[in-house]
């Protein structure tokens, strides 16, 4: 999924810089470095990343809060401080779908 954003050409030099004296091998390892770095320093991040996501459905709860870096309990807890409520929904009917044809097999 490419995406295009716009930076200081201070930066974009940078970028060359670390590239070219063979840091990095391409300028998007040097970018995702960079992003990866923000996101573990900067638990909040994380965290508001992770809730946005589960909100719009882009992820799972479970995937959540991983990305979190938390434990479900833990993040249902800080939905649940937020008034984001948590739906959890099961078919018991695919379940026994999925047990049967275990045992058919």
């Amino acid at each position: 999924m490419a995406s295009t954003y716009s930076i200081p050409p201070i930066y974009e030099n940078e970028i060359d810089s670390v590239v070219k004296a063979g840091y990095y091998s391409s300028k998007s390892d040097v970018v995702r470095d960079a992003l990866r770095l923000l996101f573990d320093t900067k638990a909040n991040l994380k965290l508001s990343a992770a809730i946005e996501m589960f909100k719009s459905g882009k992820v799972t709860l479970g995937k959540a809060a991983e990305i979190a870096d938390m434990n479900i309990i833990s993040f249902k807890e800080i939905l649940k401080d937020r008034g984001i409520e948590v739906e959890i929904v099961v078919d018991r009917e695919e379940k026994l779908d999925k047990k049967a044809s275990v045992l058919d097999d």
